[in-house]
C-alpha cells in the first residue's frame, strides 16, 4: 500500500536533514515497508557510485542503505559538484553533463524539471514509502524562480512536510516562524509539523514556546530529537576536528579547497588509537606517522592552495624524510609530475609535486564504476572510481593494487580506488605499517549500527509518523 511521501525541510543548511532522512528510512524499513530516499538536487563533492556505475550524492547512497534498498540514480537525479566559487560540474542522472554545466543557472529549470519529476514518480510507483530531503531552506526567496528541490517537489507529490531546525544554534522558534511565514498558503498547508533537532538539556526549559509557535502557525511541534555524537558520514562539510596527540598514531589529512569524498577516511578517524588531524594551513608535518591527500573536484586549484600556503614544500620534505604519503584520486594526481587539462574541465595545466613518476590528463569522459579486487589476505577489496583523469606511469613507479589503478614509488603511494580504508584488512595493514597496534572492526557493520541508533531516536522522541 502506497503511503503519503514524507519530506524533511530545514530552516537552514546543516539543520540535520540528511541525518533525519537516514533515521526515517531505517525506521520505516524496520516496520517492513519498502522505502526509498529522494533528493532532487544535491550540492556536494562527496559522491558515491551505484551498482550500475552512476554517480549520486554520498548522503543518498547512505540513506538507501538505511532503507535496505539498492542505491539508484533516481534517488538523486541532480548532483552539483563545486569546482570553483561560482562554478559546479552538474551530474544529471549519474553522468557529467557539460551542456547543463555551462548553462546559466536560471535557464536550467525547464531542462531539468522533467528529469527530476520523472525520477520522483518512478520511486513513488515502486516503493511504499518515499522519504524526501529538501536542500538549504524553502524560504530562500531569491532562489524561487529556479527552485526544483523544496516546495516544488512537495507540491508535485502532495508530501507531508516536516520543517526542521537546529536548536543547538539558538533562535530556533524565530527560524521556524520566519520560514513558515515565507511560504505561500498552498505550501503552508503541506506543513504537518515542526521538528526541533540536536536538542541538549531538559525539555522543560522550552516552556510554552511550542504552544506560542502553534498559535501563530496552526502547526504543532511533533518531535524533539536529542543531540547525539555519531559516526555516520557527513553530507558535504567536514566537522571533524582534532589536534596532534602524542599518545596516538597521528595522520595528517590535508583539507584543501574542493577536497572531495572526505568521508572515506571515517574508518580511520574512528579507529581506536588513531588520530586523524585535518590540516588546512601551513604547519610542520615532521611528527605525523603518515600524510593523507584526499580527492579533489579541482586538483590544480587544490595544488595551488598547497603551494600558496607552503604545505606543498612541507609535503615534499616529509616524503624526502621517509614519511609515508598516500593520495586518493585527485590526491594521487597532484603527487605526479604533470597534470594536463586540455578541455579545461578544471583550471588548466599545472606541474605536480613530482613525488610519483606519473603524468595525468583530464578527459571529458568520466570513469564511474564500482570495483572488486583480490586482497593480499585472500579476500576481496571493494571500492569505487570517480575520475576524469587518465594516468600514465613512468619507469620509476610500481603498480599498487592493480595496473592503472594505483602507483607506488618508495614511501609515496596513490590510488584511484575510493573507499580503500573501509576494507578492514587493508586498513589494518596500512596502520600496522605505521607502528600502530590495536583492533579493527568491520566499518560497514559499524555504520549500520549507527543507522540503527539513529532510527531509535524517531520513536524515543515521541514522533508519531
Amino acid at each position: 500500500m502506497r503511503r503519503t511521501p514524507i519530506m524533511i525541510m530545514g530552516c537552514t543548511s546543516d539543520a540535520g536533514k540528511s541525518f533525519l532522512v537516514t533515521a526515517l528510512c531505517r525506521h520505516f524499513a524496520n516496520q517492513g515497508l519498502s522505502v526509498a530516499p529522494f533528493k532532487a538536487q544535491n550540492m556536494s563533492n562527496n559522491a558515491a557510485v551505484t551498482p550500475e556505475g552512476l554517480e549520486i550524492g554520498r548522503a543518498q547512497y547512505l540513506q538507501a542503505l538505511a532503507a535496505r534498498a539498492t542505491p539508484h540514480v533516481t534517488m538523486n537525479p541532480l548532483l552539483l559538484k563545486p569546482s570553483a566559487d561560482t562554478h559546479s560540474h552538474v551530474i544529471v542522472m549519474g553522468r557529467y553533463d557539460p551542456a547543463i554545466t555551462h548553462m546559466p543557472w536560471l535557464d536550467r529549470k525547464p531542462h531539468l524539471w522533467p528529469i527530476v519529476r520523472s525520477a520522483l514518480h518512478s520511486l513513488l510507483e515502486e516503493y511504499e514509502q518515499v522519504v524526501i530531503e529538501g536542500a538549504g531552506s524553502p524560504a530562500e526567496i531569491n532562489l524561487r524562480p529556479s527552485e526544483l528541490v523544496n516546495m516544488q517537489i512537495a507540491l508535485e507529490c502532495n508530501a507531508d512536510v516536516y520543517l526542521t531546525v537546529d536548536i543547538d544554534r539558538g533562535g530556533a522558534f524565530a527560524h521556524l516562524l520566519g520560514t513558515f511565514l515565507c511560504l505561500a498558503p498552498e505550501e503552508q498547508r503541506l506543513v504537518r509539523g515542526f521538528v526541533l533537532n540536536k536538542f541538549r538539556g531538559d525539555p522543560a526549559l522550552l516552556g510554552n514556546a511550542m504552544d506560542w509557535l502553534q498559535e501563530r502557525t496552526g502547526v504543532p511541534t511533533v518531535a524533539i530529537i536529542p543531540y547525539i555524537r555519531h559516526h555516520l558520514p557527513e553530507e558535504d562539510t567536514l566537522h571533524h576536528r582534532a589536534r596532534f596527540d602524542p599518545r596516538k598514531t597521528n595522520l595528517a589529512l590535508l583539507v584543501y579547497p574542493y577536497a572531495s569524498n572526505l568521508d572515506e577516511f571515517d574508518a580511520l578517524v574512528h579507529t581506536e588509537g588513531v588520530n586523524v588531524v585535518p590540516i588546512r594551513e601551513l604547519q610542520a608535518l615532521d611528527d605525523y606517522a603518515a600524510i593523507l591527500l584526499p580527492g579533489s573536484k579541482n586538483t590544480a586549484e587544490s595544488l595551488r592552495h598547497l603551494q600558496r600556503t607552503g604545505l606543498a614544500a612541507e609535503v615534499v620534505r616529509a616524503a624526502q624524510r621517509g614519511t609515508p604519503i598516500f593520495g586518493v584520486c585527485g590526491g594521487l594526481q597532484l603527487l605526479g609530475r604533470q597534470l594536463h587539462d586540455p578541455a579545461l574541465l578544471e583550471s588548466g595545466d599545472i606541474a605536480g609535486l613530482g613525488l610519483l613518476d606519473i603524468v595525468t590528463t583530464l578527459r571529458p569522459h568520466k570513469v564511474t564504476q564500482q570495483r572488486e579486487l583480490p586482497d593480499e589476505a585472500g579476500g576481496v577489496l571493494r571500492g569505487y572510481e570517480i575520475h576524469h583523469g587518465e594516468t600514465e606511469a613512468g619507469p620509476r613507479v610500481e603498480p599498487h593494487l592493480a595496473p592503472g589503478l594505483g602507483f607506488q614509488q618508495a614511501n609515496v603511494r596513490g590510488a584511484y580506488l575510493h573507499g580503500l580504508f573501509d576494507n578492514t584488512h587493508y586498513r589494518r595493514r596500512f596502520l600496522e605499517s605505521l607502528g600502530w597496534q590495536g583492533e579493527t572492526v568491520s566499518w560497514s557493520d559499524a555504520v549500520d549500527a549507527e543507522i540503527e541508533r539513529a532510527a531509535t531516536l524517531i520513536t524515543s522522541s515521541g514522533w508519531r509518523i
